[in-house]
């Protein structure tokens, strides 16, 4: 069924209201990898994200979505291009920093640009993908990215990855799946 953009779904008018809370606790189940996004604006930015997908191979597209509270996602836009950072699951440190508002998120953190774009890119990452961004749009709370993908790379002895799960990081290959609500 397509829509214009903007209008809502017949059924969706319809449809009775969700709560908050409970769609937040249900969607937790939902087990993600974790990834920071960084861009180079003046100075490296990035944010922790679990929103992350690959969208299209023919073009290589990959999505962030991110919250409209932040203030990384701005700076990104305006940068042009971004990384995505695929974390080990000994990276979790590295998650938890980018995943707060700190000034210095990069302080200690190991990188190096992109010879591409010259976007951060984390040392230690199972993977790295580099993309222009090719489109933003907005999606309630969050906004969406769609990159369009100019390099990738992969280590492939880099670790298990760090996974997302019920609200919390965890290594289930250590035995250490979320708090299980």
């Amino acid at each position: 069924m397509e829509t214009a953009a903007g209008a809502v779904p017949p059924i969706a008018a319809r449809a009775p209201e969700v709560d908050e809370r409970e769609f937040r606790r249900t969607m937790g189940r939902f087990c993600t990898g974790v990834t920071v996004v960084t861009a180079l604006d003046e100075e490296p930015v990035g944010f922790t994200c679990q929103s992350f997908t690959s969208l299209s191979l023919d073009p290589p597209l990959v999505m962030v979505s991110s919250s409209n509270r932040g203030r990384s996602l701005p700076r990104i836009v305006r940068a042009g291009s971004f990384g995505s950072n695929i974390l080990s699951a000994r990276q979790e440190a590295i998650g938890r920093r980018f995943a707060t508002s700190r000034p210095d998120k990069f302080a200690g953190v190991s990188w190096q640009a992109s010879p591409v774009t010259g976007t951060p890119r984390i040392n230690g990452a199972l993977a790295w993908i580099d993309s222009v961004v090719r489109d933003v749009i907005p999606g309630g709370d969050h906004t969406i990215l769609i990159g369009q993908v100019v390099a990738v790379h992969h280590t492939p002895d880099a670790g298990e990855p760090l996974l997302f799960f019920d609200g919390e990081f965890c290594d289930l290959a250590a035995g250490q799946p979320g708090r299980g609500r």
